[in-house]
């Protein structure tokens, strides 16, 4: 009963609570939508931190598509083999999540160092980062535990990852998950919270996509020559307007 609940009922909850955040704050707190900068009161730290998150959870989220999507019989016909498949995952994958670690880790830092920045963290923020931090410290922790061995040479390949494509066609074969290490079921629950929790925290600005930036008019700007006039006079502010 157990893991019917945490791998045939958790991720369709997890997904619906979403799906339904994400529909509700579009249409009742557009305004709210919103990264919640905090540049301006502090721009140093955020220039390593934010990069540093930002394009190693693009990796991150890269390789998990590829690991937990791609089935191994699809590496295996284009001659990749088990081995090499493994080392290009370690290897990539570690890189990313350290990446990413370290920059959530400058980012919290900055948070709770600098005044300003720490008056203006919202209450979601806490709980957001504090699943965020925990589900990478897991994968990182379940990445190196499953490399050196320590788990018994599982192949999340042929557990995990057909237990997660089952989920799509609706008929979760949770039973796939019953031999998973204790890591790797922690950092999917803690992943599936933290899908639970992305509209309900900053984390909804990954949605916004500036797609129509892209096809913008451009901005015309026009300047005269050092010492041209310009070519309206300077009035004074109660004078009559023609």
């Amino acid at each position: 009963m157990t893991d019917l609940l945490l791998w045939g009922v958790l991720p369709y909850v997890s997904v619906a609570l979403l799906i339904a955040g994400t529909v509700w704050r579009a249409r009742y707190d557009q305004f709210g939508w919103t990264t919640h900068s905090s540049q301006l009161h502090e721009s140093r730290l955020l220039r390593i931190g934010s990069p540093l998150f930002h394009f190693g959870m693009l990796f991150v989220v890269l390789g998990h598509v590829v690991g937990l999507v791609v089935p191994q019989s699809w590496t295996d016909a284009v001659g990749l083999s088990d081995h090499a498949y493994h080392l290009l995952a370690m290897s990539t994958g570690t890189v990313a999540g350290v990446a990413a670690a370290a920059g959530i880790g400058i980012l919290v830092f900055r948070r709770f160092r600098v005044p300003a920045v720490r008056r203006a963290t919202l209450k979601s923020d806490h709980l957001m980062y504090t699943v965020l931090l925990g589900a990478m410290v897991l994968g990182l922790t379940a990445t190196v535990l499953n490399s050196t061995g320590a788990t018994g040479g599982y192949d999340y390949r042929e557990g995990i990852s057909p237990w997660f494509r089952s989920l799509f066609a609706f008929q979760p074969d949770y039973h796939l998950m019953a031999d998973a290490p204790l890591a790797f079921k922690l950092h999917i629950l803690f992943g599936f919270t933290l899908f639970a929790l992305i509209p309900y925290s900053r984390l909804v600005h990954m949605f916004s996509v500036p797609v129509k930036y892209l096809f913008r008019p451009y901005v015309v700007y026009r300047s005269r020559k050092p010492g041209q006039p310009a070519n309206r006079e300077d009035r004074r502010g109660w004078e009559r307007v023609s």
